[in-house]
């Protein structure tokens, strides 16, 4: 989003994202989904270390909102490599261009599931594809040639400005200018954690920590393992 040389920082922190699960972990788990893995789990090692958590400085994306729609931002890159893309959650207002670049050697085949607008197309190493976000929702971009390759895209018609956490949950958002915003947080394409208020006028703005998921209730079968 466009900065003004009076831009102020909204500053805080996630907590809660380690309870954060990404779809592709939950569907992987699926009996029926024929999934194997050859890994041997360590008793000695609590299982509250052994649980996969979410990279959050490219899968949580916290986005300042405003009382009123925004323009489309600049054209934004998405890094497509290593398996993931980067970022893996992104909110933008609508009317924004997102260009993918393929950074691996091998050639992806991306496409938007049930979007018309970004049908299954190859990009071969080193190249990119433009693709023009259309109205407000939420939108799911998939890989023919890699399934586990999931991304979101977040179209809200009032973000002024996002920001990715730290590993250890810290983040700030640059707003264009004063004003009341909300801040909330985003994963795999949906809203995680309560929505914060925050008033922003001649300085920066501290905000309580958002609470972005909580644990859930183990099995007795997932408490043994």
């Amino acid at each position: 989003m466009p900065l003004t040389a009076s831009a102020q920082r909204i500053q805080g922190r996630i907590t809660g994202y380690e309870h954060l699960e990404n779809p592709v972990w939950a569907e992987a788990k699926d009996p029926k989904r024929r999934g194997y893995s050859f890994r041997e789990l360590v008793p000695t090692v609590p299982a509250k270390f052994r649980k996969l958590f979410p990279h959050i400085p490219k899968e949580v994306c916290l986005a300042a909102l405003s009382e009123q729609p925004q323009p489309a931002s600049k054209p934004v890159l998405i890094r497509v490599g290593g398996g993931r893309t980067t970022p893996v959650t992104i909110v933008v207002p609508p009317g924004t261009k997102l260009i993918f670049q393929n950074t691996d050697p091998f050639p992806h085949r991306l496409y938007g599931v049930d979007v018309q607008s970004f049908r299954p197309s190859d990009s071969a190493k080193g190249a990119k594809r433009e693709w023009t976000v259309p109205a407000a929702g939420s939108y799911e971009i998939r890989d023919e040639l890699a399934p586990s390759l999931r991304m979101w895209v977040v179209a809200e018609p009032n973000v002024a400005a996002i920001a990715y956490p730290s590993m250890q949950g810290e983040f700030r958002l640059n707003v264009p200018e004063p004003g009341t915003y909300k801040v909330q947080a985003y994963f795999a394409g949906k809203p995680v954690g309560e929505a914060l208020p925050a008033q922003v006028a001649a300085r920066d703005v501290g905000l309580k920590p958002i609470v972005v998921a909580t644990p859930k209730k183990e099995t007795k079968k997932e408490q043994a393992e």
